[in-house]
């Protein structure tokens, strides 16, 4: 019996220590701070989702540029738990444009790790060898990812970039004095063909090709050693094998995700489907050890009352799901229907204080020391 109770002890011992190697960051030399938060958004997630809301502290509903505040905050007293922000501004513009815009989102994501909270990085990247921006235009754009991958002509045009990128990584430093760790979400919605990158416009090799250059060349060459790196489609897979199409590998990839606003009320009401198709996404991190995420998501305008519980938190609470975050997306500072948050007065705002309040989403003013291996909740 003793030797039994030993091998059975040794054995659950094991199969924690192969979880926790499986669950371990693609790069080897991630500093402290985005271990600690790789770790403790694989915990938080177990009961837990964090809501985000991009470019949630640059501005808003009506207004822009104002210190410390969210329309989030305005409704709730908390900002959210993650912040969306984009490199959009880091390439295809004059260089003094560039330094601005590096500035500015170099002050925001400090500013947001010093608050306690999360960082997620898009990449609406301007093509980089034709004119018509991220957008693939007919009339101009070219296919740019067989021009920027390894043999590509512009191949050395892209490692310019991503040198300012690298760079710029190397620059945000809290005030603690530590790097600053971001979940880096680049080349998103790739299934669909609104992107340059998107399927329509290139192979699947040169896609997997395109993302495993990308991640080696700011890990291994840059030292870039603060990122989390997120494969995320939209919502045009149906099977695990669909959404793995051009996945390039375990190795590179330390979360996975989905954007789906279609099954959300933009196209339909299909909870059914798209809880569905997390749950095919939550599965897969779960078996490979990777974090989960619902990437981008919302309704315009948020006419729909009860949204926030009766569709967005019914969807990710059907199945038993591990989703680290979910994120919707921005409020326009002119458009007066442009916004995916509600702002003070706005007609959703009593159903999102009930999506507030329930245990299972958590803000920023929930998140205590989420960068350190010893963390805790602000709500318990």
């Amino acid at each position: 019996m003793k030797k039994f109770l030993c091998s059975l002890v040794f054995l659950v011992l094991l199969v924690g220590q192969v979880q926790a190697q499986r669950s371990k960051s693609i790069d080897a030399e991630a500093t402290r701070e985005t271990r600690n938060l790789y770790r403790n958004l694989h915990k938080l997630a177990q009961k837990h989702t964090l809501f985000g809301h991009q470019h949630a502290t640059e501005y808003g509903h009506g207004w822009a540029g104002n210190e410390n505040r969210s329309d989030v905050k305005s409704v709730t007293g908390s900002h959210p738990a993650v912040i969306g922000v984009d490199f959009s501004g880091f390439s295809g513009r004059p260089h003094e444009a560039i330094k601005k815009a590096k500035e500015n989102l170099r002050k925001n994501v400090v500013d947001t790790y010093n608050r306690g909270g999360v960082i997620t990085v898009a990449w609406h990247f301007s093509n980089p060898v034709s004119g018509g921006g991220f957008y693939w235009k007919d009339s101009v754009s070219l296919p740019a990812v067989k021009y920027i991958i390894p043999g590509g002509e512009a191949h050395d045009k892209y490692k310019g970039i991503l040198r300012g990128i690298g760079e710029w990584a190397h620059s945000i430093r809290g005030q603690d004095g530590k790097l600053v760790p971001v979940i880096f979400r680049p080349y998103h919605e790739f299934d669909g063909g609104w992107f340059w990158w998107g399927k329509p416009h290139t192979s699947a090799g040169e896609f997997k090709s395109l993302w495993r250059f990308t991640v080696t060349y700011l890990r291994d060459s840059l030292n870039v050693h603060n990122f989390i790196y997120t494969f995320s489609p939209d919502n045009k897979f149906n099977s695990e094998e669909e959404f793995l199409e051009r996945y390039p590998g375990n190795e590179w990839v330390d979360m996975v995700g989905m954007d789906n606003y279609a099954d959300f009320g933009r196209d339909r009401y299909d909870i059914e489907t798209g809880a569905r198709k997390l749950k095919i996404v939550s599965d897969y991190a779960r078996k490979a050890g990777k974090l989960a995420a619902f990437t981008e998501t919302g309704l315009e305008s948020v006419p729909d009352t009860t949204w926030w519980t009766a569709t967005l938190l019914k969807a990710m609470r059907t199945h038993k799901m591990q989703l680290a975050y979910v994120l919707v997306w921005r409020n326009d500072t002119r458009s007066p229907t442009h916004y995916y948050a509600p702002y003070p007065g706005q007609a959703s705002v009593p159903n999102f204080m009930k999506f507030y309040q329930d245990p299972y989403t958590l803000f920023e003013n929930d998140l205590k020391n989420i960068y350190r291996r010893k963390w805790f909740l602000g709500l318990f």
